[in-house]
């Protein structure tokens, strides 16, 4: 797969390219959120867009204030991004409240949006709350229908399902109740496991387990909006859904791996450790 196509046009050669939007919070210190996902998205040679649905005040040692960026103009940001470079792939991660979520689903399903992946962003690494308690609902009636493959860790596997998460039996039964109201697949990530880092994918009954190697490193900031967005720039690629997880797991185990320390707390990843 590549991330480029050739078109001679009056003589020239244009280059082409697949290209991914965001839809996210804003991440200041650039370890998360927007900052991350378009680290990620480049890393993967697909050209990165943004519609920034928040602003955060954060580094590694936590979140320190939100701005929410308004329903209207989240509009007008998509507006102005499909009806001009329309995405190849979508990939969803900060909606702070019912507003926000609302418009999103409404202009998503206007503009025939495809390969959405949904990462359900709540509660941030250092235990801030980025969501709303009322906006739960309509995330789950509204949105994550309209995903191709949703990717809660544990505790926000947890809120979608409602019982505790301990086991990988747990794992299969919260992804089946998850998924069952859902055409997309669903990916439990197991990093908050105390014995393992499996993922486990689910799509209408089929079950797919994606072995992870456990990394001993606390600079973890970012982790759930890299995975997410990696997913999103492989199905821009054309890979398959089973594909662009295990591409994308192999991309973040790298990330970890490199060895980035910043920050006095839970430092991030080196998005471009290959480049």
């Amino acid at each position: 797969m590549t991330a480029y196509g050739f078109l001679p046009i009056h003589g020239y050669v244009v280059k082409k390219m697949k290209k991914v939007l965001t839809i996210a919070g804003s991440d200041c210190s650039g370890g998360a959120g927007i900052q991350a996902d378009i680290k990620t998205m480049t890393a993967h040679k697909v050209y990165a867009m943004s519609v920034i649905t928040a602003l955060t005040a954060q580094n590694t040692t936590g979140v320190y204030g939100v701005l929410d960026a308004g329903g209207d103009f989240v509009g007008q940001q998509l507006d102005c991004v499909f009806k001009d470079i329309f995405p190849d792939a979508v990939k969803i991660g900060m909606v702070s409240n019912i507003e926000t979520i609302e418009v999103i689903a409404e202009k998503l399903k206007f503009y025939g949006a495809k390969n959405i992946v949904v990462d359900p962003v709540m509660v941030s690494t250092s235990g801030c709350a980025l969501m709303s308690p009322d906006a739960m609902g309509t995330l789950i009636e509204k949105l994550l229908p309209l995903g191709d493959v949703i990717t809660p860790n544990i505790p926000e596997a947890e809120k979608l399902c409602g019982f505790d998460i301990k086991t990988i039996e747990d794992m299969i039964k919260a992804a089946e109740i998850i998924g069952k109201n859902l055409s997309g697949s669903v990916l439990i990530k197991g990093g908050h496991l105390t014995e393992t880092a499996d993922d486990l994918l689910w799509h209408q009954g089929e079950i797919t387990w994606y072995r992870g190697e456990r990394i001993d490193t606390e600079n973890t900031h970012g982790t759930g909006c890299t995975l997410s967005s990696a997913i999103a720039s492989n199905l821009a690629l054309g890979y398959s859904v089973e594909e662009s997880v295990s591409n994308a797991k192999a991309y973040i185990t790298g990330a970890l791996k490199d060895g980035l320390n910043l920050g006095s707390g839970s430092g991030p990843l080196n998005h471009c450790y290959r480049l």
